[in-house]
């Protein structure tokens, strides 16, 4: 029979040890698991910096039971600060594109993106119990000792400064449905390409011209990580279904042919009014198209605003067309 070879491990690459009020941890931010960091465990993790098995760790500790030894890397296999060689790795090969924003940038999206949801009322009610300790910040920030110069009235004729001014979030929708039509404009205004800017020197070989796209709001580098899906419950001339928007085409890839009142509620949790809108906008990112260009985690932040400029231009020409937006 041919020989067994012995299970080996790793340290996750996604592994950040920190300081809580209950001791020193570690965590995998890619997982969001974590266990307690007790000396044995740093020395452990220390150790598997590449593939290795627990004979190779009792020969580095043999002052330790093999079987103690056994246990602690399987605890920490288990809560993903170690690897096994034939596990799946799914989540850290979708990290390895973050390579050069890792730590930060993994640690501060995965340990951000999710929060518990609870009912408006419940909300409000925190709010108000905080507000007799912590008193809201002031809305408006002065130097009292500058000079204040007034300026002239802003330019308020015209569309486009009535637009800026009727925008609104808003909350209560009509019940008859979105017109594909209004749709289309939406979609083509907000996250359609423009026009293309090429850019010498991008590709080798033959093709030495590479090219950019340019869309009506401002992308860093002109990378456009963002992605937009159309979540279509109520559109008039369009079937129900999940779609991504192809902003070269100004087309929709039909990705799934369901849609339901109770898949917007469950993207917007508690937040049930919504479940009456006659589409859902998601906005994605594709983030190593920004990483590609800036190696640094603060380019992550980046692509952040970027969602921000989309947003507000996706506000703007709903406002126009007369739908309401939020």
């Amino acid at each position: 029979m041919p020989k067994t070879l012995p299970l080996r491990y790793r340290r996750s690459p996604s592994v950040v040890s920190y300081w809580t009020d209950e001791g020193f941890v570690f965590q995998n931010f890619a997982t969001g698991l974590r266990s307690g960091g007790d000396p044995l465990a740093v020395e452990i993790l220390g150790f598997f910096d590449d593939w290795r098995s627990v004979d190779d760790l009792y020969r580095h500790l043999g002052r330790f039971d093999r079987p103690l030894l056994t246990k602690v890397v399987e605890a920490l296999e288990k809560r993903s600060l170690l690897e096994r060689f034939n596990r799946p790795r799914r989540i850290e090969k979708a990290m390895e594109s973050w390579a050069s924003w890792n730590p930060a940038g993994g640690f501060f999206h995965f340990s951000t993106k999710d929060v518990p949801y609870v009912e408006p009322e419940e909300a409000e009610e925190h709010l108000l119990e905080k507000a007799q300790g912590v008193p809201m910040p002031p809305a408006i920030k002065r130097y009292p000792l500058a000079v204040r110069r007034p300026l002239p009235e802003p330019r308020l004729e015209g569309e486009f400064p009535q637009v800026l001014l009727a925008r609104r979030t808003w909350r209560q929708f009509a019940e008859q449905p979105l017109d594909v039509a209004a749709l289309a404009t939406l979609l083509g205004l907000t996250f359609r390409i423009q026009r293309w800017m090429p850019l010498p020197g991008l590709w080798p070989g033959k093709k030495k011209i590479g090219k950019v796209p340019l869309k009506t709001s401002p992308s860093g580098g002109a990378r456009h990580p963002l992605e937009a899906y159309v979540l279509a419950t109520r559109v008039k001339g369009l079937p129900r279904g999940l779609y991504h928007y192809a902003p070269d085409s100004h087309s929709l890839e039909t990705l799934k042919t369901t849609a339901t009142p109770r898949q917007i509620a469950d993207y917007v949790p508690a937040q049930w009014w919504y479940s009456r809108a006659s589409a859902l906008i998601v906005i994605s990112a594709v983030f190593p198209r920004t990483e590609w260009r800036y190696d640094f985690p603060r380019a992550y932040r980046a692509v952040l605003l970027e969602a921000g400029h989309f947003s507000q231009t996706f506000l703007l020409v709903a406002t126009w067309l007369g739908l309401a937006p939020f």
